[in-house]
């Protein structure tokens, strides 16, 4: 188990490893963290009522006691559900943005809100609609 601990000398190069050998720029970076924080900002109650008046109208419902969104899906197996949530999993990973949810059997119960802005943000919003194209095509 020794070759787990990491030694100075070996730790030490990491930072010098340049980005180009990454494949990513500081300006990738930059721009792929600044997008992602502009999305999860708070919405603006114009913006938020607009969006939540839409998904309203696909199922969604806002939580009485919190900023958030919630849905129920029904599928026809507990493997639709299962394959469901997969889908939506990876494309979460791709977002940095993960649903509060809960499975049993072939329901799906699943709450939205951004952590870092305690409330609905504009990535909340894209997720919903993902997880509505999703369960579209189940």
């Amino acid at each position: 188990m020794s070759w787990l601990i990491f030694s100075p000398a070996v730790s030490s190069l990491w930072p010098r490893i340049p980005l180009a050998f990454t494949g990513l720029s500081l300006a990738h970076i930059t721009r792929s963290s600044t997008k992602m924080s502009s999305d999860s900002h708070w919405l603006a109650p114009a913006d938020r009522d607009q969006h939540v008046m839409e998904l309203r109208a696909t199922g969604w419902m806002e939580v009485e006691d919190r900023d958030a969104i919630y849905k129920e899906l029904h599928f026809k197996t507990f493997n639709q559900a299962f394959g469901f949530m997969s889908r939506v999993a990876l494309q979460a990973e791709k977002m940095n943005h993960h649903p509060e949810w809960f499975n049993t059997y072939n329901k799906v119960h699943v709450t939205l809100t951004t952590h870092d802005c305690g409330g609905l943000s504009k990535r909340d919003i894209k997720m919903a609609k993902f997880i509505d194209k999703v369960a579209l095509s189940m």
